[in-house]
């Protein structure tokens, strides 16, 4: 026996919850549940539980459109997000539909039926769900594994080996001489959490990345949540830092050199006088090529000016006893060493997909506003900017769903495909050239060479187009109740040969 829905969202993150907020607020009526292979709700909130996790935008942008975020911080720490999240989620009542354990494993569309078959593994037994609509809200990190190079020598060493992907609850650094690896935004988030208590902190990274010291307090919305009120105000500095992101991010890709020298010549003025800050803080690529770093009230360069963590710049040559050594034959010593390496990116949760028999390998897809796939019907996923706040494109397409599923229910449809154009090139889906991108992209749908089947980047663009635009443009097909179906197998019939799994 199957339970039947009309939409069901699969993962409980920062995503899911947004998205089952839109939904019954549209939809007061419609059936829906989700699924959570994890124990609680949060998603990467949840998962991340190294010290000092924090999140690397501002919460006016990364807090939801439609609940303020009140508290000081402006760039705030993971448990103060987790709360937020979960306070989204009970006071719209939108945890009573959450159910967790449930890993989604497969999902089969069938046309002659209109609906997916959803199995989902649950304490040792499979779960069957039937539902018109499906919504992958799983965000694109791999949960159960993190990235970490192969280090010579590693099996020697005498101290405690860890990723923060999986940070143990026992690990206490009071005292201790740690290296983290890395300079991404979890190193220089770990780096001065952990050199509070801890006898030395190194980072050691092969290569710098650009950091910019932003305040931690956002002054400007303090000063308006007293005069406006907190939802007025939160409108208002939710746009004033969309605006300042997007100009930081047009200046850095239109004006490389310029923005190189602004920050580092705030770099300088962060740390002490002669501070070699061509050899550890001067990237070998243009700002926004990756992701800036940044670090609140400038932490990280405190913990530098005031003796308690230092950087290196050098590559490993291998484990010791006792640490590293370095390719310039330095050692390093050391009780822990953190790999804050990178990620693993899995694409929809690792949902094997299906439309009327036939296996579709997600790489041979190509993916309608960044959000639906070519030849799949009734099915959205959720993907944000690497350029901005995640939340800010989530909202978006839970916001674009809603829509679709109201015009379909205007129109009597009971099946909506965006359908390929041949003459569309196929190109990466994210165009960000990020190690933890690389390494797995080639598993993700593609983007196209022109809209509507590019990842837009650009929030003012996206809510003219996803908030406001049309949404029968030609390209996305709508079946009715008693119109025979589009062939799908024409789309998904080269897919058998093909990966299946993302």
């Amino acid at each position: 026996m199957s339970e039947h829905l009309d939409v069901l969202i699969v993962g409980a993150g920062l995503s899911g919850i947004g998205a089952a907020h839109h939904l019954q607020a549209a939809f007061p009526a419609r059936s829906y549940a989700i699924l959570e292979a994890r124990d609680d709700l949060g998603g990467t909130w949840d998962l991340f539980r190294y010290p000092g996790v924090r999140s690397d935008s501002d919460m006016h942008t990364l807090g939801y459109r439609f609940r303020p975020w009140t508290q000081a911080e402006a760039i705030a720490d993971g448990p103060a997000i987790l709360r937020y999240i979960r306070d989204a989620a009970t006071d719209a009542g939108i945890d009573r539909f959450i159910r967790y354990g449930h890993r989604v494993t497969e999902a089969s569309w069938s046309s002659a039926e209109s609906r997916w078959t959803v199995l989902a593994e649950h304490d040792g037994a499979t779960s069957v769900i039937t539902c018109d609509f499906l919504l992958v809200c799983s965000g694109y990190y791999r949960y159960d594994e993190g990235y970490t190079p192969q280090f010579a020598g590693v099996e020697d060493f005498g101290g405690r080996l860890v990723h923060p992907q999986h940070w143990p609850e026992d690990l206490d650094c009071a005292g201790k001489r740690v290296v983290v690896i890395g300079s991404g935004a979890t190193a220089v988030t770990l780096v001065p959490a952990l050199a509070r208590t801890a006898a030395q902190v190194t980072m050691l990274q092969r290569s710098p990345t650009y950091i910019l010291p932003v305040p931690a307090r956002d002054t400007v919305a303090d000063r308006l949540r007293r005069l406006l009120g907190p939802r007025r105000a939160y409108t208002v500095v939710r746009w004033k830092n969309v605006l300042i992101s997007t100009l930081i991010y047009q200046f850095s890709r239109r004006r490389p050199r310029q923005m190189r020298k602004f920050i580092r010549d705030l770099t300088i003025k962060q740390l002490p006088d002669g501070y070699d800050v061509d050899t550890h803080f001067k990237p070998s690529y243009q700002p926004w090529d990756q992701r800036l770093c940044l670090v609140p009230d400038g932490d990280l360069f405190r913990a530098i000016r005031d003796g308690r963590a230092t950087v290196v710049t050098d590559r490993i040559d291998t484990f010791t006893a006792t640490g590293l050594r370095l390719a310039s034959g330095r050692e390093l010593d050391a009780d822990v060493v953190v790999t804050a390496t990178g990620l693993r990116l899995l694409a929809l949760g690792g949902i094997r997909l299906a439309v009327d028999g036939h296996k579709v390998a997600l790489h041979q897809t190509m993916a309608y506003k960044g959000m639906m796939l070519s030849g799949v019907p009734n099915f959205a996923f959720t993907i944000g900017y690497t350029n901005a706040s995640w939340t800010l494109k989530a909202d978006l397409v839970s916001e674009f769903v809603c829509r679709l599923l109201r015009h379909m229910d205007e129109g009597g449809y009971r099946q909506t495909t965006p359908w390929p154009d041949p003459a569309v090139a196929p190109e990466p889906l994210l165009d960000f050239p990020a190690g933890y991108v690389l390494r797995d992209i080639d598993r993700f749908p593609k983007a196209g060479s022109r809209a509507p089947w590019r990842l837009g980047m650009s929030y003012g663009h996206d809510v003219l187009t996803l908030r406001y635009g049309r949404i029968d443009d030609g390209t996305i097909r709508f079946t009715g109740a008693d119109a025979p179906a589009h062939d799908a197998h024409a789309v998904t019939q080269g897919h058998d040969s093909g990966q299946v799994t993302a």
